[in-house]
């Protein structure tokens, strides 16, 4: 098989890896004629996968061969579908070859299963191995790892790559076991901790060796030794990657799952991918894929974690039957069944609270707070921040507006909905 074959067949099948994002990668370029690639800019950004997402890294497998059978997976060793291999060199010139078109910044590695874990996750480190030692490649590198490999060779992964990921691959251990009863949630759960404890001792060393930093001095004058950089492992930190939909799990346990995996393993991002229907399905699998909403209420909800100070119990009551609401985002949801909470008075109110106002972002709340210690905000501050004002007015309160008896109104989630989405013509 000719090498654009193998391409063609290992680039599909890498495509349900939403765990792409460069983010959280160490600045590097080769600006003075050192090295090949940088990690910094915005890719190429004009590459889509199949359901809309943007794609900037070369996204492949190392193999799509795999001995494990999990019922969702189109490449289980059941799976009727053409299978191809890469070499590690192959997988080097690709890089390298498409990163001096322009076309992308990165890799992205996975692969499936062949032999033994350990021996497949040695050709994946090697495969970065050979890009950061041999050709001097400053690019982005994330890694797929494999949970029941040894620990020397995970070690070895964090080296060399930016970003590593253990997908957990559903959200519950009882689900792995009946979908993908090869694959053990403690393994995994085992992994990821080895990896968080070499990632933070590796930012502990890196911290500790910046502030033992003094001013610079020529060493002739100084009398002493430079000390060689603190060591790296995996600086963009570690994520993981859950499939939706193809069990019974409700959002509420998913995001119980996530915050537990943020919490404990400080992943940087867990990715939600919706169950999507493969060829010859087992009888086990729904026949149809989730409402791609859905997907994307749970990234909603998972930001509300991250970044607004939500708990995952509050974001999906116990009333709601476990389920966000499809019709609407979850933050405009909390604050529609909280009306008791707000108004919230712009000029006074904490930065706690303001986050949980429906169409403010972290910048714009930021923004406020910075305005407010100068001046007393009014309405038309916020028009000049360009939030949405029909879904903020109702909510808030300034020096020179009252939002009345807007809270009250029966009619207010209706209002403040979005619009149905345009029917397809063949819908």
């Amino acid at each position: 098989m000719n090498l654009q074959s193998k391409l063609a067949i290992l680039a599909d099948a890498a495509k349900y890896d939403a765990s792409c994002a460069s983010s959280g990668a160490a600045p590097r370029d080769s600006v003075g004629g050192r090295g090949m690639g940088s990690t910094e800019g915005m890719g190429i950004c004009h590459s889509y996968a199949p359901d809309g997402r943007c794609i900037s890294l070369l996204k492949i497998l190392l193999t799509n061969f795999c001995q494990y059978d999990c019922l969702y997976c189109v490449n289980r060793v059941t799976s009727n579908v053409p299978r191809a291999r890469f070499t590690v060199d192959e997988v080097v010139q690709l890089t390298l070859d498409f990163y001096r078109r322009n076309c992308i910044e990165g890799l992205f590695l996975s692969s499936g299963i062949i032999q033994s874990p350990d021996y497949t996750m040695e050709q994946v480190v090697e495969v970065a191995r050979v890009l950061r030692e041999e050709h001097d490649f400053r690019g982005y590198i994330h890694l797929k790892t494999i949970p029941d490999a040894s620990p020397e060779l995970m070690e070895r992964a964090g080296r060399f790559a930016d970003r590593l990921s253990i997908n957990v691959e559903l959200p519950t251990p009882e689900g792995l076991a009946a979908l993908a009863p090869q694959k053990d949630s403690t393994a995994i759960e085992r992994s990821m901790a080895r990896m968080a404890v070499h990632i933070e001792s590796a930012r502990q060393a890196r911290k500790e060796q910046a502030a033992a930093k003094v001013v610079s001095m020529p060493a002739s004058r100084r009398g002493i030794t430079r000390r060689a950089a603190a060591p790296q492992f995996a600086p963009g930190g570690q994520s993981t990657q859950m499939i939706i939909g193809a069990d019974a799990t409700d959002d509420r346990t998913i995001l119980a799952t996530s915050a537990g995996l943020y919490g404990v393993h400080r992943l940087r991002r867990v990715y939600y991918s919706a169950f999507s229907p493969i060829p010859d399905a087992a009888r086990a699998l729904p026949l149809i894929a989730p409402p791609t909403v859905r997907e994307h209420r749970l990234y909603q909800a998972d930001w509300l974690m991250r970044f607004y100070g939500f708990t995952h119990g509050e974001i999906v009551p116990a009333s709601q039957g476990g389920m966000l609401a499809l019709d609407m985002d979850p933050k405009l949801a909390w604050a529609l069944a909280h009306r008791e909470r707000f108004p919230v008075n712009l000029n006074t109110a904490p930065r706690e609270l303001m986050l949980r106002v429906p169409g403010f972002g972290v910048q714009t709340v930021d923004r406020l707070l910075a305005a407010r210690r100068v001046r007393r905000l009014r309405h038309a501050d916020l028009a000049r921040l360009h939030v949405p004002l029909k879904k903020v007015l109702p909510f808030v309160e300034a020096a020179d507006y009252r939002p009345g008896r807007a809270l009250d109104a029966a009619d207010l989630a209706a209002r403040l909905a979005p619009p149905p989405a345009q029917r397809g013509l063949f819908d």
